[in-house]
């Protein structure tokens, strides 16, 4: 066998994997709503399918890239993939929500082993003229994989059932298996002690975990509970002791020297930005295209996916050219492009087309490609070969962690903005049923209850049922045209059809008023996250030298362990 064709079956074994493990971090989203059909249970107790994963992911990750750099990259990641492969098959016959959730949890221990040991693993595959090109495709592999997720799980969930989002891992995670095991040598960091780093595990598990877990449950308990402010205090404590313990440790699982890289601070905190970016967009733009623009879960997440196709082919590009011209002006231009296209969502309205759609979101794909591979890219060139494996973990776990902070953040701003907007709009709806000639005093009163009554989700949805409403009128005009004598009753009834057409009328241009205001929310929101990502820019710009500093650095000074 060629030293091609073997390169390129080891690649795809570790593509396999790595794509499945990403895949599920956002393929499962759509399906909650068949989740709860199926297991019953609220909605807060089935969205632990979901956070359940990501709380275990970034707990994980640091851990289990430190295991792999000293225990074996092959071996560790083998373990990964054969969990999730397992766990996968478990999930799709759950008989309950909570085992559901359990091996969920697992699941994201599975992934965390997963994607921190790829790169390091690809790098070791290829020569280092090539790796600028790996790192691009891994780039767009990774793209891909995040936001093709809606769109693959409406068409399993839609087509088949909820179960196949679970099923469709297994044949990718036996190939997987079966082509690493026969395909790639075993690698390892040479530097790296055989001593685990227990004080150092059991506290940066301590602090993601807290943090992580306090994000995910700000907008339940409020920010400002004593739940998330204790969580969020016994984080950054537990945060502060990972620092001192690694500092003062012989054999740290994270060398505190890595640190003092400016590439990989400048790397790690643009990741941090980019991955509550894409999330952002990818979780306002689902939930602004279902509910505002009242399309299916299907069609809003094939339109999303257009996403992946953006990023997949600008990650290809410039990935090659970031190993020859640097990264940092790539991940300059990209991060101003996600902010450009993140407000240019802004502009959407309930009356946009799908082209106007199609067209932001190609455009935040692009920015994200260009901004995903070149700071990877970067990282791989700027620190020490042995350490590619800890570096890979320790940003992955910033790009999870700011996955979850954006979230958080943005949910708690489109919340506030839509309670202000639906107050406005519904003080607009009363105003336009007390004006109206046309309607009886005993109809105005009804409608003004019922409007008073109408509950909005935060995520805006307000439906207002005219049909519900107008039947209740024509039961109770059926009543009192009992009381009338035959003379009365014809003039009554189409009295009452007469208000029940008006009623129909005037609540239809309510629900559309309540759209609007919906779309207002999410436009501001839209225009909060990109100025949030303006923060992105001064990182990514420090997140690789400049050609000069690049000529005239030889070696990093860098002190690694014994």
């Amino acid at each position: 066998m060629s030293t091609v064709t073997r390169r390129t079956i080891s690649f795809v074994a570790i593509v396999l994997g790595f794509f499945m493990a990403l895949l599920d971090s956002t393929i499962v989203n759509i399906a909650l709503p068949e989740m709860i059909k199926h297991f019953g249970g609220s909605v807060g107790q089935i969205s632990w399918v979901m956070n359940g994963y990501n709380l275990a992911f970034a707990v994980f990750i640091l851990t289990a890239a430190r295991l792999a750099d000293q225990f074996g990259r092959k071996k560790v990641f083998l373990i990964g993939v054969l969990l999730f492969t397992v766990t996968s098959l478990l999930a799709g016959f759950a008989p309950s929500a909570q085992v559901l959730i359990g091996l969920r949890v697992l699941q994201g221990l599975a992934g965390a082993i997963i994607v921190p040991v790829t790169v390091p693993m690809a790098t070791e595959i290829f020569p280092k003229e090539m790796h600028g090109t790996v790192v691009g495709i891994w780039g767009g592999i990774s793209g891909l994989a995040a936001a093709s997720g809606p769109a693959l799980g409406g068409i399993l969930t839609e087509k088949l059932n909820w179960q196949w989002i679970f099923f469709v891992n297994i044949p990718l995670g036996i190939i997987s298996i079966l082509l690493t095991m026969f395909f790639i040598k075993e690698s390892y960091d040479s530097t790296s002690s055989k001593r685990i780093d227990y004080a150092g595990t059991i506290s940066i598990s301590g602090a993601m975990f807290c943090l992580t877990y306090a994000l995910i449950k700000a907008n339940e308990y409020g920010w400002g509970s004593y739940e998330i402010m204790g969580l969020i205090a016994g984080g950054c404590l537990l945060l502060l002791l990972f620092f001192v313990v690694e500092a003062k440790g012989k054999h740290p699982m994270l060398p505190l020297s890595l640190l003092k890289i400016r590439v990989f601070d400048g790397a790690a905190l643009t990741l941090f930005m980019v991955g509550a970016g894409i999330m952002n967009i990818t979780f306002l733009s689902s939930f602004y295209l279902t509910r505002v623009m009242e399309m299916t879960e299907l069609k809003a997440g094939l339109l999303i996916s257009v996403l992946a196709v953006g990023s997949m082919v600008a990650s290809m590009i410039v990935g090659p050219l970031s190993s020859k011209y640097g990264s940092r002006w790539f991940a300059v231009i990209g991060v101003v492009i996600l902010c450009i296209s993140t407000y240019w969502l802004s502009g959407l309205g309930i009356d946009s087309t799908k082209i106007d759609v199609v067209i932001r979101l190609a455009l935040a794909g692009v920015g994200v490609g260009l901004t995903m591979a070149p700071l990877m890219g970067s990282i791989v060139r700027n620190v020490p070969e042995e350490k590619v494996g800890i570096s890979s973990g320790a940003v992955n776990m910033m790009r999870a962690l700011g996955s979850v902070l954006g979230v958080a953040i943005i949910v708690t701003i489109l919340q506030s903005n839509m309670t202000g907007e639906m107050d406005k709009a519904r003080g607009a709806a009363l105003e336009l049923v007390q004006s109206n000639a046309a309607l009886s005093v005993e109809v105005k009163e009804q409608l003004k209850t019922g409007l008073m009554h109408t509950s909005v989700s935060s995520t805006g949805s307000a439906q207002i049922s005219a049909d519900e409403i107008v039947n209740t009128m024509k039961e109770q005009g059926k009543v009192a045209a009992e009381q009338l004598t035959e003379q009365q009753r014809p003039v009554f009834v189409a009295a009452l059809e007469q208000q029940a057409e008006e009623v129909k009328q005037l609540l239809l241009r309510i629900q559309h008023s309540y759209l609007e205001a919906a779309s207002n929310a999410f436009n501001g929101t839209f225009v909060f996250s990109s100025v949030l990502m303006l923060l992105g820019i001064p990182f990514a710009w420090f997140s690789d030298y400049r050609r000069k500093e690049r000529a005239g650095i030889e070696s990093l000074n860098y002190k690694t362990e014994s």
